[in-house]
This record gives C-alpha cells, sequence and structure tokens, in this order.
C-alpha cells in the first residue's frame, strides 16, 4: 500500500496558498526583476533610435557619445537590479522550502504507525529524501525564474509592440508551434514523472531492504531471488527515466523552433516593411534586438518548465503524506482509571487470516504480567492492541472505560506505552535522546533514570557525558546501550501502564535480570506487561498469561500454572532443560 498522492487541485491549492502567505516577498521580488526587465530594453530602443538618426542625417558626435553613456548607465542599472533581484529570490525560495519542508516534516510525524508499516519504508523515504529534493530545486531556483522569465517576456513583448506594431506581428510567429508542444509535453509529462518518482522509491526500497537483510538473505540461499527483485526496480527505473527523456527529445527541438523562427521572421519581414515605408530601419532594429532578447527568458521557460513537473510531481506527492487519514477520532470521553480491559480481542494484518481469536484480559491495576508462549502465537500483536497501536477487527480494548483508540495519542501514551525489541538513536546528544520523552526533565532527573537502567556507567564515561552526540556520525551505541536507551525514555514518560514486548532481548541474561529487578522496584504500584521468552519474568510476575496460535489458553501465577501441569508447565519444563 503505497502512500496517496495529491490530485491537481489540491496541488494548485497548496501552491496558491503559499502565494498567498509569502505576497509580500513575492512582489518584491517581482518588482525587482521587472525594474531589471525594463533597463534591459533601454539599449535596443537607443540603437533602434540612434539607427534612425543616422538614416535620416541628423546625428551627430554628441548624440552618439550621449547614446553610448545612457546605453552604459542601463547595463550598469540592471545588473545591478539583477543581483538584488536575484538574491531577494533565493531567500523567497528557502523561505517557502523551508515551510514545506517543516510541513512534510509534521505530516510524517501524525501518520499512523500501521500505515508507515504497510506503505514499506521505500516510499515513506523516497518522499523524504528525493522528493523533497526535487520541490526544493523547483522551489529555490524554477519558480521564481519562471516568474520573471515571464515578466521579462510579457515587458519585452510590449515594448516591441510600442516600437512597431507591424513589425513586432513576425514575433508571433513561433506561438503556434510553443501551444502545440508545450499541450502535447504537458498531457504526457505528469504521468511519466509520477512513474518516475514511484520507480525510486521502488528501486530504494528493494535495495535498502535486501542490504539490511543480506545475512538472512546469504542464511536462506535467497541472492537469487533478491537479486531478481533489485534487477526488476532497476529495469522499471531505468524505462520511466526513457520515457520522459523521449518526452523531452521531441519537446525541446519543438521549442527551440518556436522561439528562434521570430527572430528570422522579424528581420525578413522588417525588410519588406521597410521596402514598403511602413517600417524604419531603426524600428525593425529595435524589433530585432528585442526579439533575440525575448529568446532568453523563453528558453527559460522552456528549461525550467521540465524541472517545474518534476517539482509538480513530487509536491503532489509530498502533499498526498498529509492526506493520510489519521486511525483514530479523539471523542473527548476521560478515563475514570487506570483499569486496562481487553474483551473479546479479535485482530487480522490480513482478510480472512486472524491471528487473535477473541482475547480476554482483564489487568489488575498495579500488578505485573507476564505473556509467554511460542512464537507466532500472536504476543506482539496483543501487545500493539494493548498500547494502542492498533485497533482490534472486533471486540474492545480500554483503559478506564474509554477504548484507546478513542484517546489522543498524546494523552493515550500517558496511560499506555511500548518499547519493544526494536530500538532507534535520533542524531543528538544523550540528553535530547531522553527529553524527547519528557522536555522538562532535569539533569539530575536523565541521571537517576539512567542509574535506573544500568546506563549511567557507560554514559558518565563518554567524553560529553549527557552531552555527548549520539547518532548517526556521533559515538557508535551498543544495541543493548541503544536499549537501555529507550527503556530510560519510557521511565521519563512515566504511563501508567507498560508494555515491555522483549525490551531487554538485546542485553545480556545476567545483567538482563538484574535490570528488571530494578526496575521492578522502581515500576511498583503501576501495571507492567511484559512479553519475554526468557521465562524467568515469568516466574517474578503476579500472573502469566499464555498464548498459542492466538488464543490465551491459559491464565494464572506461576506456581498455579505448574499445579496445571498444561502448556506453560511445559515450556517452562523445556525452557529450564535447555
Amino acid at each position: 500500500m503505497l502512500l496517496p498522492i495529491a490530485d491537481t487541485a489540491e496541488v494548485r491549492r497548496t501552491a496558491l496558498r503559499l502565494i498567498r502567505h509569502h505576497r509580500g516577498g513575492l512582489a518584491l521580488v517581482l518588482g525587482l526583476h521587472t525594474l531589471a526587465a525594463l533597463a534591459g530594453l533601454v539599449g535596443p530602443l537607443l540603437i533602434g533610435a540612434l539607427l534612425d538618426a543616422i538614416t535620416r542625417g541628423t546625428a551627430t558626435s554628441a548624440s552618439v557619445v550621449q547614446a553610448a553613456l545612457w546605453l552604459l548607465a542601463s547595463v550598469l542599472v540592471q545588473t545591478v537590479l539583477t543581483r538584488f533581484a536575484q538574491l531577494r529570490s533565493m531567500v523567497l525560495g528557502e523561505t517557502v522550502f523551508a515551510r514545506l519542508r517543516e510541513e512534510l516534516l509534521a505530516a510524517v510525524g501524525r501518520l499512523p504507525l500501521t500505515t508507515v508499516e504497510r506503505a514499506g519504508t521505500g516510499d515513506l523515504l523516497s518522499r523524504t529524501t528525493n522528493d523533497v529534493e526535487s520541490i526544493a530545486q523547483t522551489v529555490r531556483f524554477g519558480v521564481p525564474r519562471v516568474l520573471v522569465a515571464l515578466v521579462t517576456a510579457v515587458l519585452t513583448v510590449g515594448a516591441a509592440l510600442l516600437t512597431n506594431w507591424l513589425v513586432a506581428l513576425a514575433m508571433f510567429l513561433g506561438v503556434p508551434l510553443l501551444v502545440v508542444g508545450t499541450r502535447w509535453y504537458l498531457r504526457r509529462a505528469s504521468r511519466g514523472y509520477q512513474r518516475q518518482l514511484a520507480s525510486f522509491a521502488v528501486l530504494s526500497g528493494t535495495v535498502t531492504e535486501t542490504v539490511e537483510a543480506a545475512r538472512t538473505v546469504e542464511a536462506l540461499g535467497l541472492a537469487p531471488v533478491r537479486r531478481e527483485e533489485v534487477d526488476a526496480a532497476i529495469r522499471e527505473r531505468r524505462d520511466s527515466e526513457l520515457y520522459t527523456l523521449g518526452l523531452r527529445m521531441v519537446f525541446f527541438p519543438i521549442t527551440d523552433i518556436g522561439f528562434l523562427l521570430p527572430v528570422v521572421a522579424v528581420v525578413a519581414w522588417g525588410a519588406y516593411l521597410v521596402g514598403q515605408g511602413a517600417a524604419s530601419v531603426g524600428e525593425v532594429t529595435t524589433v530585432a534586438l528585442i526579439a533575440t532578447q525575448l529568446v532568453r527568458p523563453i528558453d527559460e521557460l522552456i528549461t525550467w518548465m521540465d524541472e517545474i513537473q518534476v517539482g509538480t510531481t513530487a509536491l503532489s506527492r509530498i502533499i498526498g503524506v498529509s492526506q493520510v487519514p489519521p486511525d483514530r477520532h479523539a471523542t473527548g470521553e476521560t478515563p475514570a482509571d487506570e483499569h486496562v480491559v481487553a474483551d473479546s480481542v479479535r485482530y487480522s494484518y490480513r482478510t480472512g487470516i486472524e491471528v487473535l481469536h477473541g482475547v480476554d484480559l482483564d489487568l489488575a491495576v498495579g500488578e505485573r504480567l507476564a505473556i509467554v508462549g511460542p512464537t507466532g502465537s500472536g504476543k506482539s500483536t496483543l501487545a500493539r492492541l494493548l498500547t494502542g497501536i492498533d485497533e482490534p477487527k472486533s471486540g474492545r480494548v480500554e483503559v478506564g472505560g474509554v477504548r484507546l483508540v478513542d484517546l489522543p495519542v498524546e494523552e493515550l501514551r500517558r496511560h499506555v506505552a511500548l518499547v519493544t525489541q526494536e530500538h532507534h538513536v535520533f542524531v543528538g546528544t544523550v540528553a535530547e535522546n531522553l527529553r524527547l520523552a519528557r522536555p522538562s526533565a532535569t539533569d539530575d532527573d536523565l541521571v537517576e533514570t539512567l542509574r535506573v537502567v544500568d546506563a549511567w556507567p557507560w554514559v558518565k564515561a563518554l567524553p560529553g557525558g549527557l552531552h555527548e552526540p549520539v547518532g548517526s556520525g556521533g559515538h557508535p551505541l551498543t544495541p543493548a546501550q541503544s536499549q537501555q536507551l529507550a527503556l530510560a525514555r519510557l521511565l521519563l514518560l512515566d504511563p501508567a501502564t507498560l508494555v515491555l514486548d522483549e525490551a531487554t532481548s538485546l542485553i545480556d541474561p545476567g545483567s538482563a535480570r538484574d535490570l528488571e529487578r530494578t526496575m521492578n522496584a522502581v515500576l511498583r504500584g503501576r501495571t507492567v506487561v511484559a512479553i519475554a521468552h526468557r521465562l524467568h519474568t515469568s516466574r517474578d510476575a503476579d500472573r502469566v498469561a499464555v498464548m498459542q496460535k492466538g488464543r490465551l489458553v491459559e491464565l494464572g501465577s506461576h506456581d498455579e500454572l505448574m499445579a496445571r501441569d498444561g502448556e506453560y508447565a511445559q515450556l517452562w519444563r523445556t525452557w529450564n532443560s535447555d
């Protein structure tokens, strides 16, 4: 399931919203470029007037010198205006791009976790990297240059018409060719670039997943299969690139002819009009020079049109991230207490294939529950439901009488939170990683929390201690240290109910045992659900829930379940025999 792509109307609304928000900066940019374009028209007008004066025999050395000085002044003024206009264009582009990037990051942060997982890594990664770069190029350079080129083209054509409208008519000879070529290109380019960007997402995801699972691929002998997947993704990427390249190979020659033809036409048509007495040599020269100047903005329009197609397509994919519907709608209900209950819960990742079958679980406030069972029995799925990440297909999971999915995420995490065996170290210092859970935490709070998870000794040994950079480009952390940081974040978040899904699996058994005992003391009074394959955890628990093929088959204390000599007793004996 790929993330949605915004339609043309939504892209247009977003563009208009950005224009309204930055209308002051845009007006300044257009004003400066308009003045620069007007200064650039002084040259052709002076040269044309000078030629007419020479033809009539009224030119003097003083008038020639005066015209040269005015020409020099106009060039200097145009240079200064263009310099400041380009500077303001860059500032405007960076400002707009910064806003777009912030909106994208906010939208990504709001994405439901289930949507991210089902969409896969490639699509979201390509939108936040490749698509962002594409839109950056367009916003920083493309949009300002296109606007400037349009203003320059309008002013240039206006100047030509004012000089001699009959001569200027020849400038429009290439318009039909440009219109036909542009319409042909635009009808095909949008779909082509959507396919091209989507192919990058597929290729990126396929290569990333193959590299990350290299050991698994090698162990299971899946190299030929993965190679075929990568080759197919590369072929699609190549084909999509060839398609858009083919469009450009047709479009660019058409447009080249379209804006070079008027220059030739003006000279030929102007020569005829001079012979008929309908135009002077100076007027024809002026219009011809103006037509030559028109080549640059039109050429720029054509060049940037291709980039803008890429940027518009990238923008539609970026906007699409914000169109993902929320997976929950807060009802405004407030939980009466911290009592968590799962009632007849059923869940399936695929239609028709249930992984949980009518699970009932009533967690006493403050108890410690261990959930055990073989791999694939539904333990982690139940953990996701107990923390409100997923909504059951039927049945209810409540806290204090309110369904978890009816609570806003910020409030939900004050009631229940999950730490899995997966972990992530964010770019920043150790302190910044921890304060993600509680921004107001002091350094003393952080140290105390790190002591609880047995992480303070190695954090204190870092060159910068709490303020040592970690994550990508920072001090490398071992998987066990990363997991300790994740546990410390959970303690700082301080929810009433904690669900630990193999949360100490990356720490060696001896250290994990000590850590669990320390955490038990700190978490006394809170409800703790521990999902573990190390069964010593279950012995310390108040109750043990045994999962088997998506069903809760046994529930009771360690001693009670051992006395029953059922599934749990068999698991316990098997684990101890190992």
